[in-house]
């Protein structure tokens, strides 16, 4: 790994830092690298639980593509992200919980990043924004399409069509974040998230987000008569047994991911 991204591993959460601040985190195709092999690394691990996607700086959570580092040609490009946002690649779908811990701007490719999270907790120095139709480079855009589905119909199309962004205190109100800090508040913010998180059984979560997201653009009554192969193996784990014999002597489970 380069400097480029930090990993620090603790009390099974696993916590990237976008650490290239002077281009406003923008992400270059070796960056999109280190994030793929971050993201095989926090699937493959049992003893992670919990993942949390950061950035270094005040001014920047992430600009998108770092274009002059010829993201966007490179033959061997991946989806942004590393593959979070499923456009110039396959889109992959983390299976951990992941927390976005936002500040200043996210933008472009930035902002749709930040929407892959399941988790958003932003600073009140937030302002995200799609600039495109502004800049002229109306492509692939994914952070549209997430855009209409994560917002309001016509507040979406609202920053879609100008350009304009949206500060954090608005993303709160349609919903669009879990919730806003002072920046100084941030990192507690996140910690204090992934330590709910990591209090639920690890499997479950795992499980219910499949299911949630594997069926979300399809009828209620598909997904209701589906079966989940996640959740049909979770049955018979020993999370289950564990979460049973835990309320029967009414003490907090002892969760091992397994």
């Amino acid at each position: 790994m380069s400097d480029d991204l930090i990993i620090e591993v603790s009390e099974h959460v696993a916590r990237l830092t976008l650490n290239r601040p002077k281009a406003l985190n923008s992400i270059s195709h070796s960056l999109d690298v280190e994030l793929a092999a971050a993201w095989d690394r926090i699937d493959g691990d049992p003893d992670i639980w919990v993942a949390v996607l950061g950035a270094s700086g005040e001014r920047a959570f992430c600009a998108g593509a770092d274009i002059s580092g010829g993201t966007e040609a490179h033959p061997d490009r991946l989806a942004l992200g590393g593959g979070l946002t499923g456009i110039g690649g396959p889109l992959r779908i983390l299976k951990k919980p992941l927390i976005a811990a936002v500040q200043g701007y996210a933008l472009g490719g930035g902002f749709e990043l930040a929407m892959c999270a399941d988790i958003i907790v932003a600073a009140d120095t937030t302002q995200f924004g799609l600039p495109e139709v502004k800049a002229g480079i109306i492509g692939e855009s994914g952070v549209m399409h997430r855009a209409i589905r994560q917002l309001p119909h016509h507040i979406a199309l609202g920053l879609i069509l100008t350009g304009d962004r949206m500060p954090a205190a608005d993303a709160f109100k349609y919903g669009l974040v879990n919730e806003v800090v002072p920046y100084a508040e941030l990192t507690a913010a996140t910690d204090r998230w992934a330590k709910k998180l990591t209090a639920a059984s690890p499997l479950a979560q795992q499980a219910a987000k499949h299911a949630v997201l594997s069926k979300l653009g399809g009828p209620l009554d598909i997904a209701l008569g589906t079966k989940y192969e996640p959740i049909e193996a979770y049955a018979n784990s020993e999370d289950v047994k564990e979460g049973r014999k835990a309320f029967q002597e009414k003490r907090p489970a002892k969760w091992t991911g397994r």
